[in-house]
């Protein structure tokens, strides 16, 4: 516990990982008056430019994980990639790791995930671990035939990591890099769905309305929540889905679950977060308790809050990078324009495709909500002009 003046004392709490996720997640706590300390791979990492206590580490290094431990009440995370072995260690050691490694593991290997879902009755694509690429031959031959999906177990996100191959050919690049492969069917889906929850050690857990991800090369680049045209009974379906999943696993924190609605009206599970997640960044203004608030109450075991959004549509665009570096000249269009529209900046260098900040517009208009939200990204990364 960190002091204040009085002898007031709040928790510290450790976050590993110094990207936009977690300079959200210190955001949210500040109100709270919890105190954060940081392991970044930088000084110039995104939530190492604002956060007081920060440590320059490598996640990756046992002694550092245990020496950047001290002092902190509760270690989580904005990644998923720090070793399982290390964090089972920090627990031995007795610091609360939350989600904990048992947990994690299934959002760090995509077959113990597959495993899993399956051993609890969870829908999700067709799929096995795959040898080689005449082995994802077979796979594709057990089934509907090529294009399938293939994805390193460990280690992709926002597309990387991930393949669709037609043929032997294209299967064998995912092999290369010595680690195992998971195979999917390629799902015939009518969008792509995300059920955000959050799960506190005590077992309390609250569930955000299911939300629309549009992906742009694989990278998502809007949310619509709610998910328009959604059935409650589909909608009631998801949720109820990501609650079982937060519990069966043990997820302490927040959990994404990203979906796929299929055409004969199902839902099939595609990938796990356990941690603040993309498709719940419209929280920050459109909900009455933002997924980063909750994720700190959850870590700190503390009552969760509500979840409900304040307005009939909340939109959600990335702002990615361009050719257009000084986004900031471009506020004052943006903002006189729109003057309900709030922009998250990432503090990040302005590169081609890169994540730099995301904007959040709301209201009872969808479509003039999508507009509002679709101009102002594209006028900060410089693809629209007026």
């Amino acid at each position: 516990m960190c002091g204040y003046p009085g002898g007031v004392t709040f928790p510290v709490v450790g976050m590993v990982g110094g990207g936009q996720l977690a300079r959200m997640t210190h955001e949210a706590g500040i109100p709270l008056g919890i105190r954060f300390k940081l392991l970044s791979d930088t000084p110039q990492d995104s939530a190492a430019q604002v956060v007081s206590d920060v440590v320059i580490g490598d996640y990756r290094d046992l002694d550092t994980l245990r020496a950047f431990a001290q002092g902190c009440d509760v270690i989580t995370f904005d990644h998923e990639h720090v070793p399982t072995e290390h964090l089972r260690a920090l627990e031995a050691d007795g610091v609360p790791v939350r989600p904990g490694p048992d947990a994690l593991v299934h959002a760090q290997d995509k077959g113990v995930m597959r495993a899993k879902l399956q051993e609890i009755g969870v829908p999700c694509p067709r799929h096995r671990i795959v040898a080689d690429p005449a082995d994802v031959v077979r796979f594709a031959e057990e089934g509907d035939g090529f294009p399938v999906v293939l994805k390193t177990v460990r280690g992709g996100y926002d597309g990387k990591g991930v393949w669709v191959v037609r043929d032997a050919t294209e299967a064998a690049e995912p092999f290369r890099a010595g680690v195992p492969v998971l195979a999917e069917e390629k799902v015939d889906f009518v969008r792509e769905l995300a059920a955000n929850v959050v799960r506190s050690p005590h077992g309390q857990a609250v569930s955000y309305p299911v939300v629309e991800s549009i992906q742009v090369d694989g990278v998502c680049d809007t949310v619509i929540a709610p998910a328009p045209d959604l059935s409650e009974e589909l909608s009631a379906h998801a949720q109820q889905l990501a609650l079982k999943v937060a519990k069966e696993l043990g997820v302490v924190g927040h959990l994404a679950v990203e979906l796929f609605e299929t055409r004969d009206g199902r839902v099939l599970v595609n990938e796990l977060a356990m941690r603040p997640h993309n498709s719940g960044h419209w929280t920050q203004d459109g909900a009455i308790t933002s997924q980063f608030a909750n994720h700190v109450r959850a870590v700190l075991d503390l009552p969760l809050g509500d979840p409900r959004p304040r307005a009939k549509w909340t939109v959600m665009a990335n702002v990615l990078g361009g050719d257009y570096p000084d986004m900031y000249s471009a506020y004052l269009h943006c903002m006189a324009r729109d003057p309900g529209l709030k922009i998250h900046m990432y503090g990040k260098d302005v590169k081609p495709g890169r994540k730099v900040g995301h904007v959040n517009t709301y209201g009872d208009d969808l479509a003039d909500v999508r507009e509002r939200a679709a101009h102002a990204a594209g006028y900060l990364r410089g693809t629209i002009t007026e």
